[in-house]
């Protein structure tokens, strides 16, 4: 049988709203409130993952483990704008990241990255991570414990004006204001034919960019961007929703060589 655990990250879905909502079960002391009414916590540490639950008025749920999706996109707590799953997952495709894996970053802003990173690398793994503002390590590293993937993760508070301290790595991701002011530093650590990623917003960063890389050791440079449209589930009158979360980020890959 599959049951919650007192520190289990939690969704409850209401079948007849189609709304999700994201628990930690720490958080909750001796029951959980909606508006269709209380659901004790021993009953949510009682039933089985994927079956109904029931509030105290009679108000039907479906409790399921959270995904690490339902976590970025319902729980995390924002101070910055977010890496976006959609394009978390193909920044973690194109960079090569496998379990057992050494990875740096730039700039862990509420830690939505991060944790796609730690969740993929594993207990073998390591992320390490660099930024210069407080409040971002501190808020990054509460939303990092809360779905159990900070112990994966090294953060260093500092800047990376003066380079990492780590050497042969498996790939680096920048996701800093100006990162084309510190290319030479990301690509000195990065092992030889491995990958270095960037994200940024606008296409004036991605021009500075692009000249940065042209006295650097790297081939294969791409920009890209995704575009990722819902759809309305009604069979009868299937049709895109009337809102899309278009442009996000440019992502920018490059592979280092050693000549």
């Amino acid at each position: 049988m599959n049951y919650p655990r007192e520190d289990s990250i939690i969704l409850l879905y209401d079948k007849k709203k189609e709304k999700k909502h994201v628990i930690n079960l720490k958080d909750i002391n001796n029951a959980y409130s909606t508006s269709n009414g209380m659901i004790k916590k021993e009953a949510l540490l009682q039933t089985e993952l994927g079956k109904p639950i029931k509030t105290h008025l009679g108000y039907e749920y479906v409790l399921l483990p959270a995904t690490l999706n339902d976590f970025i996109m319902k729980k995390l707590t924002r101070l910055t704008q977010i890496v976006y799953p959609k394009d978390a997952a193909y920044i973690a495709f194109r960079l090569d990241i496998k379990p057992g894996d050494t990875v740096l970053e730039s700039g862990i802003g509420s830690g939505a990255m991060s944790a796609v990173f730690a969740q993929i690398l594993g207990k073998n793994g390591k992320l390490i991570s660099y930024e210069k503002r407080e409040d971002f390590v501190k808020n990054a590293l509460k939303n990092l414990r809360l779905f159990n993937l900070d112990n994966i993760v090294q953060v260093k508070h500092k800047d990376i004006k003066d380079g990492f301290d780590e050497n042969d790595v498996d790939a680096v991701f920048i996701d800093i204001k100006e990162p084309w002011l510190y290319l030479d530093k990301a690509i000195e650590p990065l092992k030889c034919g491995k990958m270095l990623g960037i994200l940024v917003p606008t296409v004036n960063q991605v021009s500075f960019v692009l000249k940065a890389f042209e006295n650097l050791p790297i081939l294969g440079v791409d920009v890209s961007e995704i575009l990722h449209r819902f759809w309305k589930t009604n069979p009868e009158r299937l049709r895109p929703l009337d809102v899309m979360s278009a442009h996000t980020a440019f992502l920018i890959f490059a592979r280092k060589v050693c000549l």
